[in-house]
């Protein structure tokens, strides 16, 4: 007991920087002031009616409403295991190297917890997604980023090559990449696997956004060769059908890997979600004409939303992935992304999202702005028009 609580201090130093997350402080100043909240990446839509009736069902059904398995519901685990195989030609047995989580956040907390000693670095794309910071801490790890820069955001590769270290345990990486939406290329993964072969790395994947490549298309890492036995990949359900409060993510792994994510996992939520299980189960079985038509739809509103925000006077860098634009506010004569955006929703009544506090660098994304997409077209439509208000 003393051990743990002489930890504790440090456990909350390094916590402390972290405080109330960027989406909450923005989505409450949207609620605040009445404006369009363009800054957190959540739908204004439901997904497929089929599947919120397969929720239903489950529920009236008694599937689920009780603790499911710990690793998952088995129709999930199949189907999940069967999504990788047809996508990926990926072969996975549901029994062992699938883990149904609550959500990609929660998967990328356990990962790191299962997989990291206090000292161990993390190699991560930066600007990151802001619970990978707060995860590697937690784990007492120590995160070591790589900047991507405007305005393609691809990765220094000699930069990660210089990056690692003898203490360095771990990348991870996530492609399409929130909130730049680059995506990796083959020749990108490619160097990266053979880094992380050469090292004896572990890599955890975050590929949430795998469903939403508009230019390029999706790899996963572990597909590559000498990845399979040190690779965590990681997606949900939540961006690719539209019910992000459902929290239904998954790990695919070697079945090594799974067990010790599974171990950690089981002390944070136990198990999750357990209707919404069965209803993600027959969401991945969806036919190829739905992710087709889906990623068609992001497509034109990422079209829709960045000729707006041309229109408006801002930098556009167009994305290749993700329903996320990053801006650039210097044509504005301005330089401070979190100042703009806290003023914005008076100016214009359109909240968005500063990059900036997704770097470690805080010169390197001091004039970047997200703004998200995946809204109804019409909502996209008065946001643009509100935006315009900024044009000199």
């Amino acid at each position: 007991m003393a051990a743990m609580t002489q930890g504790r201090p440090l456990l909350n130093r390094r916590l402390a920087e972290f405080g109330t997350t960027i989406f909450a402080e923005m989505s409450a100043l949207a609620v605040r002031t009445g404006s369009i909240n363009l800054g957190q990446g959540f739908p204004d839509t439901d997904g497929p009616e089929e599947i919120r009736e397969a929720a239903v069902r489950a529920l009236r059904d008694g599937h689920g409403n009780q603790y499911p398995p710990g690793p998952g519901i088995p129709e999930l685990r199949a189907a999940i295991a069967d999504h990788q195989q047809r996508r990926y030609g990926l072969a996975h047995d549901p029994d062992t190297e699938v883990l149904v989580t609550a959500g990609a956040t929660e998967a990328i907390a356990a990962s790191l917890l299962a997989l990291l000693e206090p000292g161990d670095e993390v190699i991560a794309f930066e600007p990151f997604y802001d619970s990978y910071a707060a995860c590697i801490a937690m784990a007492g790890g120590r995160r070591v980023p790589l900047t991507l820069r405007a305005p393609d955001f691809r990765p220094d590769l000699d930069a990660l090559r210089d990056a690692i270290t003898p203490r360095t345990r771990l990348l991870l990486l996530n492609s399409p990449h929130n909130p730049t939406g680059m995506v990796l290329t083959r020749e990108e993964l490619t160097t990266i696997a053979e880094l992380a072969v050469e090292h004896d790395l572990l890599v955890v994947t975050d590929e949430v956004y795998e469903h939403l490549v508009f230019e390029g298309e999706h790899i996963p890492l572990i597909s590559l060769p000498g990845m399979r036995e040190r690779t965590v990949s990681i997606s949900s359900a939540g961006k690719t059908f539209s019910y992000t409060g459902w929290k239904v993510g998954w790990v695919t792994a070697s079945a090594p890997l799974v067990a010790a994510v599974r171990t950690a996992k089981q002390y944070l939520t136990y198990v999750s979600a357990g209707p919404f299980q069965y209803a993600i189960a027959e969401a991945l079985r969806l036919p190829d004409s739905y992710f087709d038509g889906f990623r068609a739809d992001l497509r034109h509103k990422r079209d829709l939303l960045g000729d707006g925000l041309r229109a408006a006077g801002f930098s556009v860098y167009q994305p290749q992935g993700t329903y996320f634009i990053t801006t650039d506010i210097t044509p504005f004569g301005e330089k401070d992304a979190y100042a703009f955006c806290r003023a914005l929703p008076e100016r214009c009544g359109v909240v968005a999202v500063p990059n900036s506090v997704f770097y470690d660098d805080p010169d390197a994304g001091r004039s970047q702005v997200r703004f998200t997409f995946c809204k109804k077209e019409d909502v996209l439509r008065e946001a643009a028009g509100r935006l315009r208000r900024l044009a000199p």
